[in-house]
């Protein structure tokens, strides 16, 4: 058992920080070769990846993003990926790309809050919405443009490039089925869903997301979130035989970004901006199409692991729903950038909400 246990470590840690050359390629059998494009590309850009493109989903994306900018481009601009942590560390990456020591960057909007607070709601807003609303508000409502300029500030272009769908609700050792369970819990929570489990007692534990797998194996915390459940599965957390709770309600959705500074974006040509931004949206599309059948595949595959599926208590998902406002209501009061977003966001989504009851077959 201990054996079988360090080799899970082993493929956990290796599918987060490193990437395989064989992985790396592009396994599409009817994708062009590069002699289909003609000459070698007359402009390479090198970017790093938060995600390893060996996982479902957003590592899957990487690889999509870059083949699609390569044939829409006839093969005139390429795009290298660089593996995770290779340059920066992946929370880094936008400080990186501002020092001009990264020249792009495929990562989570989330890592950017460091820097202002307002790319939180492109990324974490417990009980925030839900794929389809998220990209709804950046493509059609003002989504796109917030994030357009709050990226701007920072000298950055930023593109929305990939729309990735809701996380698990976590992996805990112990039953979590009331209020009272949480007091004294060692959890792994991202920064807003890790202050609303902080007013129930349990004690936030902040870890980068490849030390929580050995972490929790070996009891040095209780419980967290990790990804979604085709990553949690990919990752082995089937292994660990603890139950995985549902839905993963402190991140429904978040938008995936693709960086580069201003002064290095501006060298490529007005063609190979507009192909690099269409190709982005095709990835959002890609992924929206993608996840439904993917996450449901993890899901039959984590109860033949023998994994126990259960769903939050209604009245947890209450207290969740009504200390996530509070926690959303101080992080407007600090920053006035935060709650016009928020305020931006639930307005433009509040105006289909009839339709969206309506509209469902029940």
């Amino acid at each position: 058992m201990r054996r079988r246990n360090v080799v899970v470590v082993a493929i956990a840690a290796a599918l987060l920080s490193a990437t395989s050359p064989a992985v790396a390629q592009d396994k599409d059998k009817t994708a062009g070769k590069p002699k289909d494009f003609g000459a070698v590309p007359t402009r390479m850009i090198h970017m790093q990846t938060a995600f390893n493109p060996a996982l479902p989903g957003s590592g899957e994306g990487v690889r999509i993003f870059t083949r699609t900018v390569k044939r829409m481009s006839g093969g005139t601009l390429a795009i290298k990926i660089v593996e995770p942590g290779r340059i920066a560390p992946t929370a880094d990456m936008l400080d990186a790309i501002i020092a001009g020591d990264l020249e792009a960057a495929f990562t989570w909007s989330g890592y950017a809050a460091a820097k202002a607070a307002v790319f939180g709601v492109f990324a974490t807003v417990p009980f925030g919405p839900a794929t389809e609303d998220m990209t709804s508000w950046m493509l059609e409502g003002d989504g796109s443009r917030i994030h357009r300029e709050a990226y701007e500030k920072l000298g950055v272009v930023g593109i929305p490039c990939g729309i990735q769908g809701a996380k698990g609700g976590g992996w805990f050792r112990t039953e979590l089925n009331s209020v009272a369970d949480f007091k004294g819990q060692r959890l792994r929570f991202g920064r807003y869903a890790g202050e609303v489990v902080a007013m129930l007692g349990a004690t936030q534990v902040p870890l980068p997301p490849g030390e929580f797998f050995w972490k929790l194996q070996q009891g040095q915390v209780d419980g967290g979130e990790m990804s979604t459940p085709a990553i949690d599965a990919a990752l082995g957390f089937d292994k660990l035989g603890l139950p995985y709770y549902m839905p993963g309600w402190q991140q429904p959705s978040a938008v995936l970004d693709f960086l580069m500074r201003r002064d290095k974006w501006e060298t490529l040509s007005p063609m190979l901006r507009i192909q690099v931004e269409t190709a982005c949206r095709a990835n959002i599309a890609w992924m929206l199409s993608r996840s439904p059948h993917l996450q449901g595949m993890a899901m039959e595959k984590l109860k033949a692991s023998g994994v126990a599926i259960k769903q939050w208590a209604p009245e947890l998902l209450k207290v969740f729903r009504a200390k996530s406002e509070i926690v959303l209501k101080e992080q407007a009061e600090r920053d006035p950038d935060f709650a016009a977003a928020l305020a931006n966001q639930r307005a433009f989504i509040g105006q289909s909400i009839d339709w969206r009851k309506l509209s469902r077959v029940p």
